[in-house]
Parts: C-alpha cells; structure tokens; sequence
C-alpha cells in the first residue's frame, strides 16, 4: 500500500499574479489527489524559506482562500533570486533541502520559476539517487 507523501511548493524569480495563480492550482490539483497528496507546504521566499524551514502549512487555509490567489497581485508566498551553485560548490545547502523534505515527508517538489530556476529540482534528485552531475549538466548556459 501506497502511503501519502507532502508536497513542497516554493517560487523562484519574479513575483506576478500569474505566479499565484500557479500556486493556487498545484494546491488545488493537490487537495484533489488525497490518496496520493497530503499536505502541501508552500515556502516564504523561495530557496532561501526552504533552506531556512520557513514553511507555511496550506491545509490550515480554505478552499476560499486558495482560490483567491488567482486574482491576488505580487507573489503571496514570496520568492527570491537567490541560486544555488553547483552541487560540487553548494552540497551542504542541497543536504540541507534532503533534511527539510525528510523532516516533512516531503515527495512532491514543485519548484515554480523561469529557465534559471529548473537546475535545482533536477539537482537535488540527482544528490538524492547519489548520483552527482557535472556542473556542465546542471548548468544550461555551460552547455548541459
């Protein structure tokens, strides 16, 4: 049997409605899988909130709630544009998300953000299967 794992939402970049929008439907889409979803913590200020465990239960809000971030300006969760270096450069930081998903029973990671931001999920699955990539492969902009 199968047991349910918590989601982790955390946004990256510029802070738009539109960002909220996307927060409220991974949220949505989440409370809607209750076999597979339990709860999803959303992070204040991005990979900076994550590092630091400033995590925001969103079960506690109402559906009302949630749906209202459609339509809510600026970034409700925070964001920022901090990036995490290469694994080889940062691995204390990477071990220390490895922590906070662990503390959480975290098995979902939506990582919300422009092109910049999609080496860290794919980084951290990598650290977590303890298979470690080349900076060339995390790095888009070194050719990987």
């Amino acid at each position: 049997m199968n047991k349910r794992k918590n989601a982790f939402y955390a946004q990256s970049g510029g802070v738009t409605a539109v960002i909220n929008a996307s927060a409220a439907g991974v949220i949505e889409t989440a409370r809607g899988k209750p076999d597979k979803i339990g709860k999803v913590y959303a992070v204040r200020n991005g990979i900076i909130g994550a590092l630091t465990e400033d995590l925001i239960d969103t079960s506690k809000e109402t559906a009302a709630a949630i749906r209202r971030l459609r339509h809510t300006p600026a970034g409700a969760f925070g964001s920022c544009r901090y990036k995490l270096k290469s694994i080889e450069e940062s691995r204390r930081q990477y071990e220390r998300l490895i922590e906070v998903f662990a503390a959480h029973d975290i098995g979902y990671f939506f990582y919300n953000g422009g092109g910049d931001s999609a080496h860290l999920p794919q980084s951290i699955s990598a650290l977590k299967k303890n298979e470690i990539p080349h900076s060339s492969d995390t790095h888009p902009q070194n050719g990987g």
